[in-house]
């Protein structure tokens, strides 16, 4: 399976106030592009998709009443099929600076709470985002949740008939079952495991392009298998025996409350965002593993 491309490199799009020059595709509809002051944009088009009408209109409605989500800057109007929208920029993710480098426990802290202030608006009028991640200690001076083609209401058709939203990897045992969600598969899709705990192995990309019928399949089985054979034996077992040496114990507390099977057991994120895990003070640092050791485990990751 191709990716199929709906702009050709050094195409130039046209919107309201300024022209964009296609440049890199970097998956199925998405592209990066730059305006004509030469800076980055990412433009965001799918063809006869409601997702992209459904991303402009939750932006259009919620982005100037929350910082903490990536914006829309405008729409393409020439050529005015396929539909497309012009997002910021942004120089990386969470997942890939965390692929490069561990995050310590302050960068995570900061990375949660501005996903967590950003779900708050949406929760607060009973929308789910159905996630699929300048401050001088930190690497990321701004922080914004994006992808919000897969915002819901929790009394829409969606929500309502339990239809299966999200990544597999990362989708609530509610959304898993098709059963009714609602904010609370949010929290727990938020869960933060794969960045207090590390190893990388939620970034481990299937041997079929996202979108093939077999991705979610291929995507959930392999990293199971990533994750038995990173991990040895003996280091296995459930989350909350994991020892201080591994994770710490104030953050292993903080992700227990979150991973409830039962979304009726999980906090909001108003009780998230006031919980004492935010503010604690502590010099340790993100090292469940001492470095060396952890480099160790990525590099026998990698030769999987």
């Amino acid at each position: 399976m191709t990716t199929r491309s709906l702009f050709s490199l050094g195409e130039r799009l046209i919107g309201k106030v300024g022209t964009y020059k296609v440049t890199p595709q970097i998956s199925e509809f998405v592209y990066l592009a730059v305006n004509q002051h030469k800076s980055p944009v990412v433009v965001k088009s799918v063809e006869g998709h409601w997702r992209l009408q459904n991303e402009r209109d939750v932006l259009n409605r919620y982005q100037n009443r929350c910082p903490n989500l990536r914006p829309l800057l405008y729409e393409i109007h020439d050529p005015a099929e396929p539909p497309a929208i012009v997002l910021k920029y942004l120089d990386d993710d969470v997942t890939r600076a965390s692929r490069k480098e561990r995050l310590t426990r302050q960068e995570i802290k900061y990375v949660a709470k501005n996903v967590l202030e950003a779900l708050q608006v949406l929760h607060e009028e009973g929308y789910v985002h159905t996630v699929n991640y300048s401050n001088e200690e930190s690497r990321f001076s701004d922080v914004q949740l994006a992808d919000c083609g897969g915002v819901f209401p929790t009394d829409s058709e969606y929500a309502q008939d339990g239809v299966q939203t999200g990544t597999s990897l990362f989708r609530a045992p509610e959304v898993h079952l098709e059963i009714p969600w609602g904010t609370a598969a949010d929290i727990w899709s938020f869960g933060l495991i794969n960045l207090i705990w590390g190893f990388d192995f939620h970034l481990f990309e299937p041997d079929v392009p996202e979108g093939h019928e077999l991705y979610d399949v291929k995507e959930t089985q392999e990293n199971i298998m990533r994750v038995m054979s990173v991990i040895p034996p003996e280091k296995l077992k459930p989350f909350r025996y994991l020892r201080e040496r591994e994770i710490c114990d104030a953050d292993k507390a903080f992700v227990l409350r979150i991973m409830k099977l039962d979304p009726r057991d999980r906090p909001t994120v108003k009780e998230l965002l006031q919980d004492e895990w935010f503010t604690e003070k502590s010099e340790r640092t993100v090292g469940w593993y001492p470095k060396q050791e952890w480099e160790q485990m990525h590099q026998k990751r990698g030769e999987h």
